[in-house]
């Protein structure tokens, strides 16, 4: 979900008035997955790296997706959605913002129409480093299954479709083990200008893909 700070920039905005705006691009692009009936989203809400932006930023961040969850979680439950959080659950997060956490992912885990997978505080080296120190700790061997099995989120599919916001044309760390054959697409338009139709027209263009993993 990237864009939120240029979109404001643009406008002679703070950047904080991005995030905010980004919020019904998000509700937007959940409200058009159920639509297709995409049953697994996944949106990089923020990164391992995203630290080291100013401390103010930060601040707003955390408040806002904290207020973000008690304004949307009922709405979102009430659509059928199951909202989960991957990432590390560290120090920096805020204690208040943890407990908003668990008790959004208790209040929709029995929902099943949409996962709505939330990366927070989320880097995919991370989760990658962190597998392994846990199959290291119980003496496991590594593998591919036993790597799988130790992610963040072990029912987590395969990514199918890879999209990115803003003209950016990068991975930036954002679940590199899943979307090892992934389709990307890279969309010009900043994270709150995205919606409904670049959803569709993402999903189209994914249609007109030829996936072979690795066959003929």
């Amino acid at each position: 979900m990237d864009g939120n700070g240029r979109w404001a920039e643009q406008r002679n905005l703070v950047r904080t008035d991005g995030h905010a705006a980004g919020e019904q691009a998000l509700v937007d692009t959940v409200d058009a997955c159920l639509e297709l009936g995409i049953k697994w989203l996944t949106v990089y809400a923020f990164s391992t790296e995203n630290w080291r932006r100013p401390v103010s930023e930060v601040r707003y961040l955390m408040n806002f997706n904290e207020q973000l969850l008690l304004r949307r979680r009922d709405e979102l439950n009430e659509k059928g959605v199951r909202i989960k959080f991957v990432g590390r659950r560290d120090w920096r997060i805020p204690r208040k913002l943890l407990r908003r956490i668990e008790e959004t992912e208790a209040l929709t885990a029995n929902n099943d129409v949409l996962t709505l997978s939330i990366a927070f505080n989320y880097g995919s080296r991370a989760e990658l480093v962190d597998a392994v120190k846990a199959l290291n700790a119980e003496g496991i061997e590594p593998s591919e299954e036993a790597i799988s099995a130790k992610l963040y989120d072990p029912s987590m599919p395969e990514v199918d479709l890879w999209v990115r916001t803003s003209g950016e044309h990068r991975i930036s760390n954002f679940l590199l083990w899943q979307s090892a054959y992934a389709e990307f697409v890279f969309v010009d338009a900043f994270w709150p200008d995205f919606g409904r139709n670049e959803v569709h027209e993402a999903v189209i263009e994914f249609q007109r893909r030829n996936r072979r993993f690795g066959g003929l």
